[in-house]
């Protein structure tokens, strides 16, 4: 009995084509073939009509939803379809719920399957039967298949056999090995990025000067056929990838990547690329081949670039950043464990403090402990030298080496990058010579990129002429003379002017893993963990409220706290001004500096009358209670007749007002010397 009826052909046959992955689509054409011909099969079943479906080619085993699939049930559910037709069940469903579903819809509006072996109706229970054996047999030998290819690879990966691609720099010298890259201009550029990170500590900075210097760096051409080297000026996500990657520290790793799965719209997702740490890769191997730095020096790296991440939880220290605190990123809380933050105050950021506000900002609790960093700093910085000093004079050649050192790294690069463009530039002249002028089309190809050569060639030797004429100079016998004067001396080597706030800091990085800080009392407690495992502990005076570096001296807050019983704040700040004092930054007094400091120091403002509850007078008030002249008064507390005070020179007298009582000017002596003369007559006046 036929399973064909006349309802099957007088609907239509679709023909479900797929594959997998592009490169099946590109390398597999057999199957490809064969499934397109399936259309002439239907038609020698007596279909007349008949659809061919392949939306779905290349991209099917991606995990990715498949449009093609979808639009067959869709045809199926609305009666259109008499027959679906495929090499195999494992061609129509990557699953088994796909293929259920298919099944469950066929059965319903009475579509037929047709594979190699046969024409099934899926309402006829064996044809059910056999359908969904062929459909469990199929998922089952794709798992195994999977299982069988992905064990290979990871056997051949835990012998570091197994390259997919091979980093820039090394190049494949059989199937299971590499090498480094034999071209010296690749070598020595990336060997720039590791010595540049050594020396700069940061990838940013790494990226800035290599942008800077506008130095090259190798990549991969993606667009070549073959692999092919290019050059062109680096990205951040470029160093970040050199600095990383294990292959240049001479190891194998394997497994680095991995993928997360996730349901979405009733639709497996498949996200790839999520990177493992490096307790979860599948395969390391140190020493596996010549690296461009030690494991040890890469291990290194890795830990600074960790520490200089931000915001990536409490025990990162964090890039060293602008700012005086010296010890931003290594102080830790010694009551709760949390990183302690930094904070500047003052319109130039002059004063550090502090501060352990992590539950404050986690948890709204109070917050732990929270100090001034200028004893702190001090005190740690003195520490650090004291340890530093005997290293003092191998730091000072080290300098020297790497001054000149760091004056031919550039130059150096330029050189390479001459050599090859004379080289590609000479290859270019070979191939138009060879080429028969007459050929216009191809000789005038070779033409412009010959031309193309000889301007790089020409604008590189510009660079490598401009960098000769900008080149330091070399040190002469008196900077060498002393920069080891200063390599003998660490103190003043740390406190030059040109030792900067990240220079301090990244000493201090190299030498300290840590300090602990708890604030007991009124000092603070500090435990520094120095590399290698040694600890010191140190105490420090907390400030008190109003001392600071930049506080006036005591003199100056002396004469401010008498003047305040007798002036306002602004004629206190023009006879500090005429008096030639400053505050602690060095400037001239105002109304609000004056301000300032009253409040910061307890200083009660000056109020109207406050003399004169204090019985006291000024020099106009005597003059004017006495009828006389303000010299006259000023001539009487000369001579002693008035007892009177004054702050300052400048500054208001202050008379006792009880003085004038019964107080009668006739005479005053005047302090004016008496002539030599000896015919000149003193006058007295009644």
């Amino acid at each position: 009995m036929s399973k064909i009826t006349p309802d099957h052909l007088a609907r239509q046959a679709y023909v479900y084509v797929r594959q997998s992955s592009p490169d099946q689509l590109l390398h597999n054409h057999e199957s490809r073939r064969r499934q397109y011909g399936l259309a002439d099969r239907a038609r020698q079943l007596g279909w007349s009509e008949v659809m061919v479906i392949d939306d779905d080619l290349g991209r099917s085993g991606g995990g990715t939803a498949r449009p093609g699939f979808e639009r067959l049930l869709g045809a199926i559910c609305e009666g259109r379809v008499g027959i679906v037709l495929a090499l195999e069940a494992s061609r129509l469903a990557r699953n088994g719920r796909d293929w259920h579903t298919l099944l469950e819809f066929c059965g319903l509006v009475g579509c037929l399957l047709a594979d190699e072996d046969g024409v099934y109706d899926v309402r006829f229970p064996n044809d059910r039967l056999v359908l969904g054996m062929k459909g469990t047999m199929s998922e089952m030998e794709l798992a195994v298949l999977r299982q069988r290819s992905l064990e290979a690879l990871r056997q051949k990966a835990r012998r570091g056999e197994l390259f997919f691609s091979v980093a820039v720099g090394y190049v494949k010298t059989r199937h299971d090995r590499i090498e480094m890259d034999p071209d010296a201009r690749v070598r020595e550029a990336i060997a720039l990025v590791f010595r540049k990170f050594a020396e700069f500590q940061s990838i940013r900075q790494v990226h800035l000067w290599l942008r800077q210097e506008q130095i090259r760096l190798p990549a991969t051409d993606p667009v070549a056929d073959s692999p092919r080297t290019v050059w062109k000026l680096p990205v951040y996500n470029t160093v970040h990838h050199m600095l990383t990657n294990p292959v240049y520290g001479g190891a194998y790793a394997f497994g680095r990547t991995g993928s997360r799965v996730t349901v979405r719209d009733g639709r497996k997702r498949v996200v790839r690329g999520h990177r493992r740490t490096r307790d979860d890769w599948e395969v390391l191997i140190p020493e596996h081949h010549e690296g461009y730095i030690s494991w040890t020096e890469f291990e290194r790296n890795q830990q600074l670039i960790a520490d200089n991440a931000n915001s990536k939880g409490l025990m990162a220290r964090g890039a060293v950043r602008r700012g005086d605190a010296l010890l931003a990123g290594l102080l830790r809380c010694g009551h709760c464990g949390r990183r302690l933050h930094v904070s500047y105050s003052g319109t130039e950021g002059f004063c550090v403090r502090y501060n352990c506000r992590g539950a404050h900002i986690n948890h709204g609790t109070e917050r732990c402990i929270s100090f001034g960093g200028l004893r702190v700093d001090a005190a740690v910085a003195a520490e650090a030298l004291r340890f530093l000093a005997p290293l003092g004079l191998q730091a000072a050649l080290q300098a020297i080496e790497a001054r000149e050192a760091n004056a031919g790294e550039t130059r150096r690069q330029a050189e390479l990058a001459l050599s090859q463009a004379r080289y590609e530039a000479e290859l270019a002249r070979r191939q138009y010579d060879a080429v028969d002028p007459d050929y216009r089309l191809v000789a005038a190809e070779l033409e412009r990129r010959w031309n193309d050569r000889l301007v790089e060639v020409h604008r590189l030797e510009e660079q490598l002429a401009a960098l000769d004429s900008g080149q330091a100079a070399a040190l002469t016998a008196e900077e060498r003379a002393r920069l080891m004067t200063l390599g003998a001396d660490v103190e003043a080597l740390w406190h030059h002017p040109g030792a900067t706030a990240e220079t301090r800091k990244r000493i201090l990085r190299t030498i300290i893993v840590e300090i602990v800080t708890k604030v007991v009392g009124e000092t603070i407690e500090l435990v520094i963990h120095w590399q290698g495992g040694d600890h010191t502990r140190l105490s420090v005076a907390k400030s008190r409220t109003g001392q600071h570096r930049w506080g006036a001296d005591a003199e100056t807050g002396d004469l401010i706290r008498a003047l305040a019983r007798q002036q306002p704040d602004a004629g206190i700040a023009a006879i500090l001004n005429r008096a030639g004092r400053r505050t602690g930054k060095g400037n001239t007094w105002t109304e609000a500096r004056v301000r300032t400091f009253r409040n910061a120091h307890g200083i009660a403002v000056y109020r109207a009358g406050e003399q004169a509850e204090r019985g006291e007078l000024t020099l106009e008030q005597t003059a004017e209670r006495l009828k006389v002249s303000k010299m006259t008064v000023l001539r009487l507390i000369g001579s002693g007749i008035l007892q009177a005070r004054q702050v300052c020179k400048g500054a208001p007298w202050a008379i006792p007002e009880a003085q004038l009582a019964g107080l009668e000017v006739r005479g005053v002596p005047s302090r004016r010397p008496v002539t030599q003369d000896p015919d000149q007559r003193t006058l007295d006046f009644q």
